[in-house]
């Protein structure tokens, strides 16, 4: 496994088969609580990662606890990433989560250096930070601390419902800078989101907890994402979930077709084969060879029905594709309640997503 650049010189026994010869310290750990995964927790060198100036992404700087995602979700576009580790995109990035358990004092050291420019940090970018793993390692409150500490504004993005243990701290840290909260609610249907996201809360649970972040004085983000073609984008099925997710508090909704990117297409489509073949040959046609995105004629349907349903329920919304940019102009972000001081437009921009 290349986990080098993550890790100081030690050897550990435990560590999973190659990792011994790397000479990298990496302590691998099971517990009853936590059946069927383990836990590699590695000594971080560094915390804040910089995302290059040609990417998509309106954010230039997030910060990754953990890598692996105890939610399993069979669609999750992050899954790829675990192969750069020598470990597969597929059961082992569902149970073999890599824990950076010094990380918070690390991007604290970070954050203090002069050069530091005060930018947004996006967290829950790539793997979920209150996935289970977070209520074993408590690994949020440091980076929340650190980064208010720091004057740094902040965006949290999850699906995790343990984000309500923190929210005191969120609160307090929103007193200092902005932060936003945003929460990925996509999968209405129980049975099918047993299927779907195994290792995930419920949609009611996900609300419960917009609600709980909205009561502490938070403007929330509902991402219903992804939309799955054929199993979640009737109208019917979209014209209650996102009436729940208005109700639940959100201020507003970003909407998107689902993405299979390398190793999660595989993964996806191996979950199809096992539950759903009769919809094998519409998604080849939806997604076909290396495609990772629906086509646009699907994607323009999405948006005319979801469209009128944001108006019905008198949300905010929009579609992913339409998301902002870097330095794009938007308004001032508010928490806890109050009007807090403007963010610059690249900070809204990175903190709207």
């Amino acid at each position: 496994m290349r986990w080098n650049g993550q890790s100081i010189a030690a050897a550990d026994a435990d560590a999973l088969p190659g990792l011994e010869s790397l000479g990298g310290l990496v302590r691998s750990v099971t517990t009853p609580e936590f059946a069927g995964m383990t836990f590699h927790e590695v000594a971080a060198k560094s915390a804040l990662n910089h995302v290059p100036s040609s990417s998509a992404m309106p954010f230039s700087w997030t910060v990754n606890p953990y890598r692996g995602c105890s939610h399993a979700c069979v669609y999750c576009f992050a899954r790829n990433t675990h192969t750069y580790l020598d470990l597969d995109a597929g059961r082992d990035f569902d149970s073999q989560i890599v824990v950076k358990v010094n990380v918070a004092e690390v991007l604290s050291r970070e954050l203090a250096k002069s050069s530091w420019g005060r930018e947004p940090v996006a967290l829950g970018t790539n793997t979920d930070p209150y996935q289970r793993s977070e209520g074993r390692y408590r690994l949020m409150p440091g980076i929340i601390d650190a980064l208010a500490s720091h004057g740094t504004p902040f965006s949290v993005l999850t699906k995790g419902t343990l984000l309500r243990r923190d929210l005191p701290l969120l609160a307090d840290a929103a007193t200092a800078v902005p932060v936003h909260l945003a929460f990925s609610i996509a999968v209405l249907d129980e049975p099918l989101r047993q299927l779907l996201e195994p290792g995930a809360p419920t949609f009611q649970a996900r609300l419960d907890t917009v609600r709980a972040a909205t009561d502490a004085g938070f403007r929330v983000t509902g991402f219903l994402m992804p939309i799955v073609p054929h199993l979640t984008d009737s109208q019917a099925v979209l014209d209650d979930a996102i009436g729940r997710i208005a109700a639940s508090g959100a201020v507003r909704v970003v909407f998107g077709a689902l993405h299979l990117r390398p190793g999660a297409k595989e993964w996806f489509f191996g979950w199809l084969e096992r539950e759903r073949p009769d919809l094998l040959p519409r998604y080849r046609g939806l997604y076909p060879g290396v495609s990772s995105y629906a086509p646009i004629g699907y994607r323009k349907l999405l948006s005319a029905r979801v469209r009128p349903l944001l108006r019905k329920h008198r949300v905010a919304g929009r579609a992913e594709e339409e998301g902002p940019t870097r330095g794009s102009s938007l308004g001032p972000v508010q928490t806890t309640g109050s009007v807090m001081k403007a963010a610059t437009r690249e900070q809204a921009a990175a903190m709207l997503f």
